[in-house]
């Protein structure tokens, strides 16, 4: 992964809470969220059910909790985003800030991805839908012509698609964030480009 994974990596190993939460990932990852039980988090962990139990009672608790941190970089970014002008500025400077805070919270967006009916049933699936629905009502500019809100829209999807479908392919991963994060910015421009000549 990239620098900013790896850096998230070793500020989070520290904490405990944030170990079960890491612990609980890898696990859900390699062998799915159903077939993993707290036992299992805990024995990976070497302690005890009860000290994970201090920490989290379900797994359920583990994935919001890990949901509400890992996003909370988006969650300021909207912050953000919904003071600043509308300007071509701001709007790649959205787009730079959402590309790390996809690469930072890259496990969790695998998980959400493989895992879409646990993802419903937790509900963290609605709260990321309106997430991105603010994002996308910041970077749109709601006069501009169809096709330009579509390429704004797109830009956002981008790095989404990016982050799953480019994973295979070989090569250095922070390179290969960053041409996406350069499609995606390109996009930017030319929505913003083509609403400025047809104004």
């Amino acid at each position: 992964m990239g620098g900013t994974m790896d850096g998230t990596k070793q500020q989070r190993r520290g904490n405990t809470r944030q170990r079960i939460q890491d612990v609980a990932l890898e696990l859900f990852a390699e062998q799915g969220y159903e077939k993993t039980s707290l036992r299992e988090i805990a024995e990976r962990l070497d302690v005890t059910k009860a000290a994970l139990y201090y920490h989290f009672k379900t797994k359920e608790e583990i994935i919001v909790s890990l949901f509400e941190d890992l996003t909370k970089p988006i969650e300021d970014l909207i912050e953000w985003g919904g003071r600043q002008p509308g300007t071509l500025e701001t709007k790649e400077e959205i787009i730079r800030r959402y590309s790390e805070a996809l690469a930072g919270a890259e496990p969790l967006f695998r998980f959400m991805q493989e895992n879409q009916a646990t993802v419903r049933e937790l509900r963290i699936g609605d709260t990321f839908k309106d997430r991105m629905r603010m994002l996308r009502d910041i970077l749109i500019n709601p006069e501009a012509e169809l096709v330009d809100q579509v390429r704004s829209v797109s830009a956002m999807f981008t790095l989404h698609a990016g982050m799953f479908v480019m994973q295979d392919v070989e090569g250095d991963s922070e390179k290969r964030r960053e041409a996406v994060l350069e499609v995606a910015l390109d996009m930017i421009r030319q929505a913003h480009e083509h609403a400025r000549r047809k104004g």
